[in-house]
């Protein structure tokens, strides 16, 4: 018998409304050059939509708030969705409502600069003294007093643009943008994005046949990518070209400018060699730092290529099973630790977060001095920020929902740190020493009943979500599958986050919901990632299937005869493929997003896994599901957002036609202007969710 309560009913309204849980949560730290005071992001409440820029003073804790949309706009600003400052944090500048804004941190006075309408990524120069940004394709400089605003680069055609990140680079490649200044702030280093050869999509909503469709360039698998080029470029517009072998690398995946030059990383088609090259400003010619092959792909890690204060090349080497740090080309991380992501370069230190154990990622500190040595303690996953001996450190953990923010500064000058120190003296079941950013995040209605389960031979991670008014002996439970489970996302983590939640709802309605992260998730090892090449979805499924079997085994409260698993995006594809493939095990499915055709999903991504279509083509047609679309034997529900410009709904489409050509049965749920991911909107969430309880509860009858 079902036991839950009109409140717990209530968290897809609330997940949607707190954009999943993030609202009031301090985000986005800029450490001073000094040390002494933290930028951040954060709105005044867990359900308000309006994001301010603070200031939080690293010795007293005091905040200051620089600066308020509303309040600067007269209410018709949504929030900051991004800042940047100058070196010494004493210039922020962002975007509102298509103008462009200065605030001088240490007065809290703010300015609009003017700019022509639509400004993006404002960018100022170290010194604070001049502002970069993109409007209409062009990049442009403005100076910090709203003086003498001009182009340094415009197009040259109408598919071109200066200083941004084309599609690959920002949904693939982790790089969100595309110019950089020197250290002097007396030259740029700017994409020259060209579109013109890249397949025109439109995106529309057939709910409003009254609005035009909006185009799109988008780099289906196998179709020919944007061509990216690199330009140093002054602000009188005088500008050289970067020059290396762009035929044979044709990806820009990182770039940036520090006190020993221009460097970039560039990465082959496909995506088996990537280079790390440094530039010389005046003529443009570059010269080779590093290089890295993998028979599969060579893995791009947030952070690098970096360098230090006395210049070593800060990248990793994927070593004996291990993903390991190098600084100076030699590898500093131990064997059986995977680097995960570098946080920051400052002087010769390296902050970046590693795991040994797949569930946790832990901050660590490598300083020519001591070595490598972990700063967090607490079971969890753990990030934040570094700079002049002041630590930002976000802890999530297993005890408490959601994230909590510590500043630690270092002792005056001269005397020894504590930045590291007080981490590890401070922590009591997760609670940090130094000073508290406060976060006023909702707390989720729900309260989460899970069980963490190691299984099988491959140590498969698991949590499974009990219903909070189930006991023993109580009628079996119909067991819901609810994973990512592939390449790029962990759902098996030590903390409370958000989707957890999500998965908990469902368990309140009645389902024992389990959580399995297996083949090509991250944190287990170069090897492990790479075991989805060729097939994403064969090993997952078959893991998935092992851990089901598994903890049924420990757990005879687990009714076999009524499974289900749900999914979105990628995993909305496994949902498929597993009622597809294992009828005998899953009796339904429920898949969001899915993109069912891997030709219509994105170069970078799709070939990192499945190669080229023209030359693996028999790769493609494994992972569709409209070639065994005719197998269907099982009740299917089908939902996807008709504005989603990540998985076009083409895929969802085309598969309701193969199933109907083969009169298949099943449901498709489409969401009227709904883009990938449909969370912002508390009736279309909360309306999906329901919609797919309702389904299960169909089709999952005693």
């Amino acid at each position: 018998m079902q036991h839950h309560d009109d409140d717990k009913i209530s968290l897809p309204r609330q997940f949607a409304r707190t954009r999943r849980f993030t609202l009031g949560a301090p985000s986005a730290f800029t450490v001073s050059a000094d040390g002494s005071f933290v930028l951040f992001l954060r709105s005044r409440a867990g359900d308000d939509p309006v994001t301010c820029l603070w200031a939080l003073d690293a010795a007293s804790g005091r905040e200051r708030l620089l600066a308020d949309p509303a309040a600067l706009t007269g209410g018709r600003a949504h929030g900051l969705a991004s800042y940047a400052t100058d070196d010494a944090a004493s210039l922020a500048v962002f975007t509102l409502a298509g103008g462009l804004w200065a605030v001088d941190v240490a007065t809290g006075v703010a300015r609009a600069l003017p700019v022509p309408a639509g400004a993006r990524d404002p960018r100022p120069d170290p010194s604070g003294r001049l502002v970069a940004y993109l409007s209409g394709g062009a990049l442009r400089v403005i100076g910090a007093d709203g003086a003498d605003d001009r182009a340094v680069a415009e197009p040259d055609g109408p598919d071109v643009r200066f200083g941004v990140a084309e599609y690959a680079a920002s949904g693939s490649m982790g790089r969100s943008r595309g110019h950089w200044w020197s250290p002097d702030g007396a030259r740029l280093l700017t994409t020259r994005v060209d579109e013109s050869r890249v397949a025109l999509w439109h995106v529309g909503d057939p709910a409003d046949p009254a609005r035009p469709p909006r185009a799109v360039r988008y780099p289906a698998a196998g179709t020919a990518n944007a061509d990216v080029t690199l330009w140093i470029a002054r602000p009188d517009g005088e500008r050289v070209e970067v020059s290396w072998d762009r035929t044979a690398f044709e990806y820009v995946t990182a770039a940036g400018w520090d006190t020993h030059g221009p460097y970039l990383s560039v990465q082959s088609r496909d995506q088996r060699t990537v280079r790390v090259l440094a530039a010389d400003p005046d003529s443009g010619r570059t010269r080779l730092l590093a290089e890295q092959h993998d028979a599969r792909w060579v893995q791009l890690v947030p952070g690098t290529p970096a360098r230090t204060g006395s210049g070593r090349l800060v990248t990793h080497a994927d070593l004996d099973g291990t993903r390991r740090l190098t600084v100076g080309g030699v590898p500093v991380t131990p064997p059986g630790l995977q680097l995960e992501a570098v946080l920051g370069v400052d002087g010769d230190d390296v902050l970046f977060t590693a795991s040994d154990d797949p569930v946790q990622t832990h901050l660590w500190l490598h300083t020519p001095a001591t070595g490598v040595r972990r700063l967090s303690v607490a079971p969890g996953v753990h990030g934040g920020t570094r700079r002049a001996g002041t630590l930002v450190h976000v802890t999530r953990t297993a005890q408490h929902p959601g994230e909590r923010t510590h500043v630690i500064r270092q002792d005056p000058p001269g005397a020894a740190s504590q930045a590291e120190a007080g981490v590890e003296a401070g922590v009591e079941a997760g609670v940090e020493a130094g000073v508290e950013i406060v976060s006023v995040a909702q707390r989720p209605v729900l309260t989460l009943r899970r069980l963490s389960l190691v299984t099988t031979r491959r140590e498969l991670r698991s949590h499974l979500h009990l219903p909070s008014w189930h006991r023993p002996g109580d009628p079996a439970l119909p067991v819901l599958l609810d994973p990512y489970a592939g390449p790029a996302a962990r759902r098996v983590t030590d903390e409370q986050a958000p989707m957890m939640f999500v998965s908990q709802w469902f368990a309140e309605q009645g389902f024992a919901v389990l959580v399995t992260d297996g083949a090509g998730t991250p944190g287990r090892g170069p090897d492990w990632e790479r075991e989805v090449h060729g097939d994403m979805f064969g090993p997952v499924l078959e893991d998935q299937v092992a851990a089901l079997h598994a903890v049924a085994e420990r757990h005879p409260g687990l009714d076999l005869r009524r499974v289900a698993i749900r999914g979105w995006s990628y995993a909305g594809t496994l949902a498929v493929m597993a009622v597809l493939r294992r009828p005998d095990v899953f009796h339904a499915a429920v898949a969001g997003a899915a993109p069912s055709e891997q030709r219509l999903y994105d170069t970078h991504w799709r070939e990192r896994f499945l190669g080229h279509p023209d030359r693996h083509p028999e790769r493609y047609d494994a992972c569709s599901t409209l070639v065994e679309a005719h197998t269907l034997s099982r009740p299917l529900q089908l939902a996807h957002g008709l504005s989603d410009d990540n998985v076009f709904p083409a895929g969802t489409l085309r598969l309701s036609s193969a199933l109907l050509a083969a009169g298949r049965p099943h449901e498709v749920l489409p969401l009227s202007g709904a883009s990938h991911a449909p969370t912002s909107d508390e009736d279309v969430f909360e309306g999906l969710l329901l919609l797919q309880l309702d389904f299960l509860r169909r089709h999952l009858t005693p």
